[in-house]
């Protein structure tokens, strides 16, 4: 008694402890849940070299600079992989807006406008006159690009369309095609020593370009030598400025600049470019002989060139400074907004990133839309809690009280772990949680049938408690380490929120444990004292035979579940093979928006907005109810867009259909084929670690029943989702890695079993081992998988799309996984151990097990034979009739049950 009075005051003070640092601390929400921007970026290796840890150490600390610079609060900028980096901003408020600053490159150059610009785009006299087409300028240097190493390339379509560039190599562009050029297309080289820059409606100005501002991209031929010692090209870069001195500001007439401060070694290059530049322009002026305002057309101008993109391109006044720039100062003026001012401020005062970065993966959720995913997940939650607190209510009377408060604990010690190891909470997250519910319910439901089972053999309650603990106790931790198992290495093969949902089901796992087998065993253990707590039918235990429909002969029907089992297998693989599986855009790469709208509109509304930015073919489904032949909820999938066309589209839709709750995810091509790998190998390394792990628990024959049964539930879950045609993502793969560890759950608690009852059954046949474990067990095994599917049920019904596609695989998952352990995984068991000369030796005789009619909660020792023409009976040992084997079975029963009955209660002092 005192022990358990310990355990409940530690238990109890820990309660107390979660309650005074809630009122102190609250737990993180994901992005998914208060809305914020999620990136993936890649780092692209420089020619030459591959990427280092310094760079991507470099890149996260500049990359942190600059979104604590925003105001942004607590970002998570993790690294991801050898060369990927995850960005988490929560509560942005301008996605768009963020996801440009934070992979921006920022790759700062000053060219010499005049003196680097190559034909076709430099005039005959000494002009700017750039292309306005692309391919154009590609297709005039494709006799040249066959000489040297290009510096680029790109890929264009049959109907000149640009498919990808620029990229670095050759090798780079076909590895998103798999190594091939895609059928009617054609690469285009850059030169080596040229590159091409750009001009276009980010700038005020472009060289050559009457408009003000452009409307269109302008592309220009430069110079490119950045390995010339002597005069190297460009002729500056961002490593010549100091960050400190360069910020926003305004000009003269009150408009934004830029001003730019040199280091000491860069004031020294960046005064001799500006001289030169003002007596190239001079020479030029007085060769002319012009005199005044004509002076001004000869001022050479050096090109202020980020990323690539010329931004602008001041002039040297020769007149005015014949000697120059000199001190190190400079202005970027030509700036549209103040906003524009800033982020480029931030940028250059961050300094550039080591290494380029292409955006893999984006996903921008809105604040509203976080809202109600938060919403729905707690009336999910609250649910399934609900469900699962009636159930064993109703079930196991008072023992499903202490469960209930049991559960309790529980909840309190995982919102204490939550907020102690600060996890983000988010929507898969919070499906991990609900879904622990029922592992927490299952540990009690496992312990609680052993008691019953114990009682009815005619052990007193407390006696039954202490034996259903000490029994049930290795089946618990066998059961939850195998789901451990699975969630641990989803945790580590997962990315994104999946993470967080394999994080919660380790957590809630090992805290299920805890509170099962001490929090519960010592409230049992505490009211065990009471006189009236002796009662078997006050907790729903009285003694009872196994009822009929339990005894079924399982085995015998062998034949008829693998022939079922055959046709459902059949007609998934059919259908998978016919039309496969609806790869969410996790798998297969592109973009997915969905938003609301608060009047319905018509699909061809929102096809004509999508239509606009050339996204013609773009799938749009309405979502919801139809209301008047429109919707209120629409999903856009297309292919992986531009960051600039999804920011001009989410705009597009705000404007036109006044959108809300936008949710924006973009998944490149690489990235899903890196999705679609790292799942893979998470199915296979968690079979091979659950078999291993059985292997070592019992023994190999019984790992390869369960191994069979695990693939086949899989091919189940998958060919249910073919032939609905239900979509496939990354929560569809953190159900199924779940499904391997609940099917195992049900098929330990029965292979304990039959590992139990085979040294009581000497002479029994293996087939009758099997038979007798399963009808002892059903009920619990049963229990055990709808105390699961009934917040599984809850996040189905009440949860959000994301949750009600994960809830979807594991309902399916679960049962399926019920029905192999009974149907598949104990026969076939029965089918290997056979073959064992112990157990083919009993076969042969012919014994088969004799049924207790009166008591089948203990397996019986007796068996008869049965009527085999080819084995003698063995006269020195006659079975004994089956009115005897029952006249003995029942004479010793009594027996025990006196001796029972005079034995005094407690312990002799």
């Amino acid at each position: 008694m005192r022990r358990y009075l310990i355990i409940l005051a530690a238990i109890f003070a820990a309660v107390g402890g979660v309650v005074a640092l809630a009122l102190f601390k609250t737990p993180t929400l994901g992005l998914d849940l208060q809305g914020g921007l999620e990136v993936v970026l890649q780092a692209k290796a420089p020619r030459g070299r591959e990427i280092t840890q310094e760079d991507l150490d470099r890149s996260i600390e500049i990359m942190r600079q600059r979104v604590d610079k925003t105001g942004v609060a607590e970002p998570v900028i993790t690294r991801q992989g050898n060369n990927q980096i995850a960005v988490e901003l929560a509560g942005v408020h301008d996605a768009a807006r963020a996801a440009q600053l934070v992979g921006q490159t920022a790759q700062l150059q000053f060219y010499d406008l005049q003196g680097d610009t190559l034909p076709p785009t430099a005039t005959a006299n000494g002009g700017i006159q750039p292309t306005t087409t692309l391919l154009t300028l590609l297709q005039s240097q494709q006799s040249l690009a066959k000489k040297g190493t290009p510096t680029a390339w790109y890929l264009y379509s049959n109907g000149s369309k640009l498919l990808d560039g620029p990229v670095d190599t050759k090798e780079d562009i076909l590895r998103q095609f798999g190594g091939q050029e895609p059928k009617g297309s054609k690469l285009y080289a850059v030169p080596q020593g040229r590159t091409i820059l750009t001009c276009g409606p980010s700038a005020r100005l472009c060289p050559g370009v009457n408009e003000v501002p452009p409307t269109h991209n302008n592309y220009y031929l430069f110079k490119y030598e950045p390995t010339n010692a002597e005069k190297p090209i460009p002729e500056l870069t961002g490593s010549d400025l100091k960050g400190e001195g360069t910020r926003q500001d305004f000009g003269q007439n009150n408009e934004p600049i830029v001003t730019l401060e040199f280091t000491n070694k860069g004031g020294d290059k960046f005064h001799e470019i500006t001289r030169q530049l003002a007596q190239r322009g001079l020479q030029q002026a007085n060769l002319a002989g012009a005199n005044g305002s004509e002076r001004d057309n000869y001022n050479q101008s050096f090109a202020i060139v980020l990323d690539g993109e010329i931004r602008s391109f001041p002039s040297i006044d020769f007149d005015n400074l014949p000697d120059g720039i000199a001190g190190g100062r400079a202005e970027i003026t030509g700036l549209d907004s103040i906003g524009e001012a800033k982020d480029l401020a931030l940028v250059l005062q961050t300094g550039a990133l080591p290494v380029e970065f292409v955006q893999l993966q984006r996903e921008d959720i809105s604040a509203t839309l976080g809202e109600d995913s938060l919403h729905q997940a707690l009336i999910a939650g609250i649910g399934g809690l609900l469900a699962v607190a009636l159930f064993l209510l109703l079930f196991y009377r008072f023992l499903g009280v202490i469960a209930i408060i049991g559960l309790g604990i529980y909840g309190v010690l995982l919102y204490g772990a939550i907020l102690i190891f600060n996890v983000t909470m988010t929507l898969p997250g919070f499906a991990g949680l609900v879904l622990t519910i029922g592992v927490a319910a299952d540990a009690n439901v496992v312990i609680f049938e052993r008691i019953k089972e114990e009682v009815r053999a005619g052990k007193s309650v407390r006696a039954a408690i202490a034996t259903g603990y000490r029994k049930g106790f290795n089946t618990i931790i066998d059961a939850n380490v195998v789901t451990m198992i699975t969630a641990a290495v989803l945790f580590v093969t997962a990315t994104g929120g999946v993470k967080g949902f394999a994080l919660m089901l380790l957590i809630g796992t090992l805290i299920s444990m805890v509170t099962a087998v001490a929090a519960t065993r010592a409230l049992l253990g505490v009211i065990a004292g009471f006189r009236w707590f002796n009662n078997p039918a006050f907790m729903g235990a009285s003694a009872q035979k196994i009822p009929a429909w339990q005894r079924v002969d399982f085995i015998g029907k062998t034949k008829v579940w693998f022939a079922l089992s055959g046709v459902v297998l059949l007609v998934g693989i059919g259908s998978l093979a016919y039309q496969g599986l609806n790869l969410g855009i996790d798998f297969k790469g592109g973009s997915q928006i969905s938003f609301k709208t608060p009047q319905a509109h018509s699909v061809q509304d929102v096809r004509v907005e999508a239509a606009s930015l050339g996204l013609g073919d773009a799938v749009i489904q309405g979502r919801g109810t139809a209301q008047s032949g429109g919707y209120k909820q629409f999903q856009i999938r297309t292919k992986s867009l531009s960051l600039q066309t999804q920011n001009d589209l989410q705009a597009a839709l705000k404007a036109k259909l006044a959108a809300t709750s936008v949710g924006v995810k973009n998944v490149s091509a690489s990235f899903s084929q890196q999705i679609l790998k790292k799942a893979l190998i998470a199915v296979i390394v968690s079979l091979l670690l659950i078999v291993a792990y059985v292997a070592w628990r019992f023994e190999f024959k019984f790992a390869v029943p369960v191994l069979t049964a695990l693939v086949h539930d899989i091919f189940i879950t998958l060919g249910i989702y073919s032939v609905t045609g239900r979509e496939v993502t990354t929560a569809t793969v953190a159900a199924v890695l779940t499904i391997l560890g609940y099917s195992i759950y049900d098929t330990i608690i029965i292979f304990d079993r039959v590992r139990e009852n085979v040294p009581l059954m000497r002479r029994s046949s293996f087939a009758a081992i099997a038979n007798q474990s399963l009808w002892e067990t059903i009920r619990r095994s049963l229990a055990t998988t709808f105390i699961t599917l009934l917040p599984v049920s809850s996040l189905l019904i009440f949860g959000g799309d994301t949750l009600k596609d994960f809830a979807f695989a594991l309902l399916v998952g679960i049962a399926s996984g019920a029905y192999s352990t009974i149907f598949i995984a104990t026969p076939l068991l029965v089918f290997l151990k056979e073959r064992e000369p112990e157990f083919a030796k009993r076969k042969t005789a012919g014994l088969r097990e004799k049924i207790d009619e009166t008591d089948g909660s203990e397996p019986p020792i007796v068996e008869e034979p049965q009527e085999v023409a080819a084995v003698e009976p063995v006269p020195a040992a006659p079975a004994p009739s089956s009115e005897e084997a029952d006249s003995s079975a029942a004479a010793r029963r009594e027996e025990r049950r006196k001796r029972r009955r005079a034995r005094p209660h407690g312990r002799a002092r």
